[in-house]
């Protein structure tokens, strides 16, 4: 289960009494949920306006830099092309597991300052998670190109005689060559029609050399064919072969150009493989930036919350719930039996409910302060 609620609720006489009473209720008899601390720090209060305003600001940014979280986590799979092992291995918060990270989660005091105003903080968090939101459309439409140019070389490398490139297939000695008068030409024919085909080409047109066609090819629907014949009769050769369901493939034997192919395909091929490893590494790195500063962002929610609904001075426990999946329904019962004292006016109504005609917000609301961490971040393709 890779879903957490972080909630706080008032110290009672010490904040030591407030975990107690949730560990009694929700673990010592029950099991219904894994149960830690959520270490928050004494921030800057600073005034209730400012914290009115800041609240509405963390949603928004709440609701970012998770979808920059999710993108980087995506892209990672796109690029790891879904070996959904590889990709849950890179996706760490530093150097943990993300479940690990938020059970055991500290305050970066080096990155997110606590000397700093709330604002502040949420500022920094905000240009970081914009610069990798902005990198991470850079570095993936350059490598997207690099792919897409790639496939598109290989797609022409592959597939049926009809439309595959035949660079790869024919060679020199195949083609009469540098003849004012002969021309070779490539036909596909079907499987089942190689006997027709040996029957009537020479009689396709006239001026076709006798003798002289060579299966080069074999898919599993059709061979490659060469024949050879005298320019004059392309136009009325192409024509009879078509009405015998021989497919004439336009190909000039040009050195140059195939060589030029070959060596394209090698240098994107080189270019994919090269970008591939330091790519992984940078996402890699800014994932676990941008998850780390989303987790500081629910820190900062929880502080805010907690200040406007329990009022000063700070005196709250956060506590990161783990709920066990089978007893969803009864933690909440049970929290709420736990803490509607706080809050008598506070409709509990479940977001799991379908309620026609009620838009809840996007946040459910109840007696305590709670957000929701899901750490389930990719849409794995089956």
């Amino acid at each position: 289960m890779t879903e957490f609620w972080l909630i706080s609720a008032p110290g009672e006489k010490t904040c030591q009494q407030t975990w107690d009473k949730l560990m009694l209720a929700t673990t010592r008899t029950n099991n219904l949920s894994t149960n830690n601390k959520f270490n928050i720090p004494d921030l800057k209060v600073g005034t209730l306006d400012v914290l009115v305003g800041l609240s509405d600001e963390l949603t928004k940014l709440d609701t970012f830099v998770e979808s920059v979280v999710k993108k980087v986590a995506q892209y990672m799979a796109d690029v790891l092309e879904d070996s959904r092992d590889k990709v849950q291995e890179n996706l760490l918060a530093n150097g943990v597991d993300l479940v690990t990270y938020i059970s055991r989660f500290q305050w970066d005091m080096a990155k997110y300052p606590i000397k700093q105003s709330l604002k502040n903080i949420s500022e920094i968090i905000s240009k970081q998670a914009t610069q990798i939101d902005n990198d991470l459309k850079a570095r993936a439409s350059a490598y997207n190109n690099l792919k897409g140019n790639l496939q598109n070389l290989e797609r022409k490398n592959a597939g049926s005689l009809l439309t595959r490139s035949l660079a790869d297939i024919v060679k020199k000695d195949d083609f009469v060559l540098d003849s004012e008068y002969l021309v070779t030409m490539l036909v596909v024919v079907p499987k089942t029609g190689y006997a027709d085909w040996q029957k009537t080409y020479e009689t396709l047109a006239e001026m076709v050399v006798p003798r002289s066609t060579k299966l080069l090819f074999e898919d599993i629907d059709s061979g490659l064919f060469s024949v050879t014949l005298f320019r004059k009769a392309i136009d009325d050769f192409k024509h009879k072969a078509r009405e015998n369901k021989f497919t004439v493939r336009e190909f000039l034997y040009n050195e140059e150009e195939m060589k030029a192919d070959k060596e394209e395909m090698t240098r994107l091929s080189t270019d994919k493989k090269k970008q591939f490893g330091p790519l992984v590494r940078w996402l890699k790195v800014n994932f676990s930036e941008a998850f780390i500063a989303w987790i500081h962002i629910k820190a900062l929610r929880v502080f805010v919350e907690s200040v406007l609904r329990y009022g000063l001075p700070v005196n709250f426990q956060a506590m990161l719930l783990q709920p066990n999946k089978k007893n969803m329904k009864k933690l909440r019962e049970v929290l709420n039996d736990l803490y509607k004292h706080l809050d008598s006016s506070a409709a509990i109504i479940d977001a799991a409910m379908d309620i026609p005609g009620l838009n809840l917000s996007q946040q459910e609301y109840y007696p305590y302060v709670y957000y929701k961490i899901d750490c389930n971040l990719l849409d794995f393709k089956v």
